[in-house]
């Protein structure tokens, strides 16, 4: 049977338009990966002006605006609900919506955002139900179940219950499941084992997960001075992510927690070029403070204090109080 022309043309267009929005997805990922949330928003808007009921740059500006810092996160919340509203079937906008009320109750606290847990569990559930291979959701979703108080629907069970479903789909990400939950209970050793027998191949999503366990692994290590088993685990994820930012910053914490501040002032100006986030500014005026080098110090933490969002506001107040230190 021989296709017609017209026919062969709109296959051409249609496999055109899949792959431009593919690469579009793809390229707002890699730009929320490296912490470039005003770009992703700026894009999101534009797009948005154009098309103002576009469910892509709707989710697109929900996760920009949640990663700009805790500050605007009911405008997070806003976006998403009418991103939920205009799609009700759109998987990606439940997803947001229920990842954007988590965040604002991991902020408020979990007990004063009791009233939004069902909200939470069922835009997360929705999810996974309309997109059953979308493991960010089902990451999402396993996070809420391990974390919320089992009268509003969390509880151990349903965890690995869940867990145990999502490997029947995909092994790889179902191990990376289990492993959240071993490291969530304490088992760190076995938390890394499984994480870094985990071949996440191709896909973006589990290699993400598997790069945030290393670095949950390590961060735990370091908190309980294990400083040899930490510097194991940041070793071999880098091996695996050696464009990691992250990771790189993640090492110089470690070696700021054994007292190594010039080794880790020397990686952290490195870090600071590609990732220019206020956090990283006060981590390198500890180290400069530190080594007595009080100009520097007063520098670094100027720099992370004039950042109007994304810094934490423990480490504000510190970076203020060792200001006040220093001009003393």
């Amino acid at each position: 049977m021989t296709t017609s022309p017209a026919l062969r043309l709109s296959a051409i267009v249609l496999g055109i338009m899949l792959a431009t929005q593919a690469s579009a997805a793809d390229d707002t990922r890699s730009l929320l990966r490296a912490k470039k949330f005003a770009e992703v928003e700026a894009a999101a808007n534009n797009r948005l002006a154009q098309d103002p009921a576009n469910a892509d740059a709707m989710v697109a500006r929900t996760n920009a605006i949640m990663g700009a810092g805790p500050e605007r996160i009911d405008e997070a919340v806003t976006q998403a609900e009418k991103c939920v509203a205009a799609h009700a079937n759109n998987g990606r906008c439940h997803l947001a919506l229920g990842e954007a009320l988590g965040t604002k109750a991991m902020i408020k606290g979990i007990m004063a955002s009791l009233g939004s847990a069902g909200t939470i569990r069922d835009s997360l559930k929705k999810a996974v139900e309309l997109n059953p291979g979308d493991f960010d959701a089902r990451f999402s979703l396993l996070d809420f179940y391990r974390m919320a108080p089992f009268m509003v629907g969390g509880g151990k069970g349903k965890a690995e219950t869940l867990a145990k479903e999502s490997a029947a789909l995909n092994a790889e990400g179902g191990k990376l499941m289990f492993a959240t939950l071993d490291l969530g209970e304490g088992n760190f050793a076995k938390a890394e084992a499984a994480t870094l027998a985990v071949k996440p191949g191709a896909d973006e999503s589990l290699q993400e997960k598997q790069e945030e366990l290393l670095t949950a692994i390590g961060s735990n290590y370091t908190a309980e001075k294990k400083y040899a088993d930490a510097e194991r685990v940041f070793r071999e994820a880098q091996k695996r992510f050696p464009s990691s930012d992250n990771l790189t910053y993640m090492g110089a914490r470690l070696q700021q927690e054994q007292g190594k501040h010039r080794e880790a002032v020397t990686v952290l100006e490195q870090v600071v070029l590609k990732m220019p986030r206020p956090h990283v500014h006060y981590r390198i005026g500890k180290s400069f403070q530190a080594l007595g080098e009080k100009a520097k110090a007063v520098a670094a933490y100027e720099k992370a204090l004039a950042a109007k969002t994304g810094l934490a506001k423990n480490l504000r107040s510190d970076a203020e109080e060792q200001l006040k230190l220093l001009k003393g």
